[in-house]
């Protein structure tokens, strides 16, 4: 357990390292797309599970939903307020563990995440959290990278330069297969639903792409900054340059619906 306990505050770190907003504004459009997939209506009780700054918290807030986005990176959350006040609407923030969320059983109308709970590092856990928090009836959605798609590519080209993740650190990018999630969902009473998505993201250069993500998103931050320290960054980061060449990433992700039964 101290093992898997240095594992979230190394995550904590690393989501909270650089500036997440603004990678969370090249998918904002996402955050509708889930929202509108759970059809979240006016009066439903919400949870965005690992919510980041709120993509898809603030878009059920908007759709009317009494709304709470939960996150083990509580850092993340000065950005979803100042999103939420420009918006006009009202989250409550709340620092919870997508493994063991501090909620009551049947608590929610419809769960969410948009590319967090995926990151989770034992799937069978935050799928059962999922699961109990949901009521009969309810709704969920998650929106989740694909191995195959480009974002896939560039998951593997950061964790091709970097140490292997503990043996209890299950693969984000199995969240983007069908058959992992029917096998997390087995025995929930939650029938499932899959299609899959784009989320284009273009940038004017592969420089000025590889810039913003060695400043701004948390995981290569973190890793230029161990990498540096070995003189090791410049291999990474012209693998990283060759894989942003188009400027252009047309990024696939896996929609999974579900209902609960009861």
């Amino acid at each position: 357990m101290t093992d898997v306990v240095e594992f979230k505050q190394r995550n904590r770190a690393t989501w909270a390292a650089g500036d997440f907003d603004v990678i969370a504004e090249r998918i904002w459009k996402v955050g509708a797309s889930c929202v509108k997939h759970a059809g979240v209506r006016e009066g439903d009780d919400v949870l965005d599970v690992a919510c980041g700054t709120g993509n898809a918290a603030l878009r059920a807030a908007q759709a009317g939903g009494r709304v709470t986005g939960g996150d083990l990176t509580p850092e993340l959350f000065e950005a979803g307020r100042r999103r939420a006040a420009a918006l006009g609407v009202e989250v409550d923030w709340v620092q919870a563990d997508a493994e063991d969320l501090p909620f009551e059983d049947a608590a929610y109308d419809a769960v969410l995440s948009t590319f967090g709970c995926m990151f989770a590092p034992r799937h069978e856990l935050a799928a059962g959290e999922i699961a109990r928090v949901l009521r009969p009836g309810g709704r969920m959605a998650l929106c989740n990278w694909t191995p195959e798609g480009e974002i896939g590519d560039f998951f593997r080209t950061i964790g091709g330069h970097m140490p292997p993740p503990p043996e209890f650190a299950q693969p984000p990018l199995l969240w983007g297969t069908e058959d992992h999630v029917r096998e997390l969902f087995d025995g929930t009473g939650i029938q499932l639903e899959f299609s899959r998505e784009e989320a284009v993201m273009e940038f004017g250069s592969a420089e000025e792409a590889v810039e913003e993500y060695e400043t701004k998103f948390g995981p290569v931050v973190m890793a230029k900054a161990a990498l540096e320290a070995q003189g090791a960054w410049e291999p990474l980061r012209n693998d990283l340059l060759a894989l942003f060449r188009d400027s252009r990433f047309e990024a696939e992700y896996l929609v999974v619906r579900g209902t609960k039964s009861g």
